[in-house]
């Protein structure tokens, strides 16, 4: 373990052996950091917090503080992030409240950049990239492999489906659905991610597939529904469907059109 003189550790914070604590980084009650994490200077982390394994928080960074909710009252709500996550300067990241399920959850292998805001009660899933000032209000959920475009944000109780891009300024008020391309002010629609796809292995039928699931939502007329209904009659034989299909129908503040 390599912690800095300056340094203030909680008693009650739990560290691995491995683990390096820059300058005047503050860690306080109920903290704990697994294996190969690295806390540069100036980091603050208060608790409850739960941080995994290989982590690296750069300076000037506030993780695991209390939620900016009028509504809290001292609860002792959670924050946990998972493995491999970039976490770079002056990011805050909010424990949750006692109104949703007293947790904010960042996945594994995250990118975050800096003055990136991820509010109480937020859930984000793996493989995501947040470029900088991406803000997240309270409650919002975002899937795996999602793209946050520098300045952008979704609205409080917001879903961001996985493989899902956000672009530059691009603010969300609405649900946006899995694979699905958001740009603009306000943002709409502009397609399917298809270059991040392709990136991460899809093959050419299947983005081809994505691309016309879209159409079907996006570009044939049909209410949301029938455009369901249509969809999920080809997710047996289109499988790659079904996280479009899913958050089409888990959207609760409607889908961006």
């Amino acid at each position: 373990m390599s912690i800095h003189p300056t340094a203030i550790i909680s008693e009650s914070a739990i560290l691995a052996d491995d683990i390096q604590v820059g300058p005047y980084s503050v860690i306080g009650d109920g903290v704990e950091i697994d294996t190969g994490c690295r806390i540069d200077s100036h980091v603050v982390i208060n608790g409850p917090t739960k941080i995994g394994k290989n982590n690296h928080i750069y300076q000037f960074t506030s993780v695991g503080d209390d939620p900016q909710d009028k509504k809290y009252r001292d609860e002792p709500t959670r924050l946990e992030i998972g493995d491999d996550n970039t976490i770079r300067e002056f990011c805050t990241i909010s424990r949750g409240t006692v109104q949703d399920e007293s947790l904010t959850s960042i996945g594994n292998d995250n990118w975050i950049m800096a003055y990136v805001h991820v509010a109480h009660d937020c859930r984000i899933g793996d493989h995501c990239i947040f470029a900088n000032n991406a803000t997240l209000a309270g409650h919002v959920t975002v899937g795996d492999w999602v793209i946050f475009a520098g300045f952008t944000g979704a609205h409080q109780f917001c879903n961001i489906g996985s493989h899902a891009f956000l672009g530059m300024y691009a603010g969300t008020s609405r649900d946006v659905p899995a694979y699905t391309m958001i740009g603009g002010q306000p943002p709409s629609p502009k397609g399917i991610n298809s270059e991040g796809l392709k990136r991460r292995g899809f093959s050419t039928e299947q983005v081809r597939n994505i691309r016309n699931a879209y159409r079907v939502v996006y570009r044939s007329g049909l209410k949301l529904a029938e455009a369901l209904t249509e969809l999920e009659e080809l997710v047996p034989e289109q499988p790659e469907l079904e996280i479009f299909v899913a958050s089409l129908k888990a959207a609760e503040r409607g889908i961006i059109r």
